[in-house]
């Protein structure tokens, strides 16, 4: 016996997403690398371990490092 018309089904489900990629395996690498190198010169300019002494422009290296590493976080998944 056929259906009526108000049984069938007028909408089809929209079909599901497909599960989000991860990251490559580089982003979390240079996550860790730009912030351990960032904490690296920072304190390598507080002990005086480079030959012309402690310099600010270190510091901002330093922090710009650390800053360039959180951008990089925001890519990883």
């Amino acid at each position: 016996m056929p259906k009526s018309r108000s049984k069938r089904v007028k909408r089809q489900p929209p079909p599901k997403p497909s599960p989000p990629k991860g990251s490559p395996r580089w982003v979390g690498a240079l996550f860790f690398t730009l912030l351990i190198a960032g904490v690296v010169v920072i304190i390598a300019n507080y002990v005086g371990t480079f030959p012309d002494g402690a310099q600010n422009s270190r510091l901002w290296y330093g922090l710009l490092l650390i800053s360039g590493s959180f951008v990089v976080a925001t890519r990883w998944h």
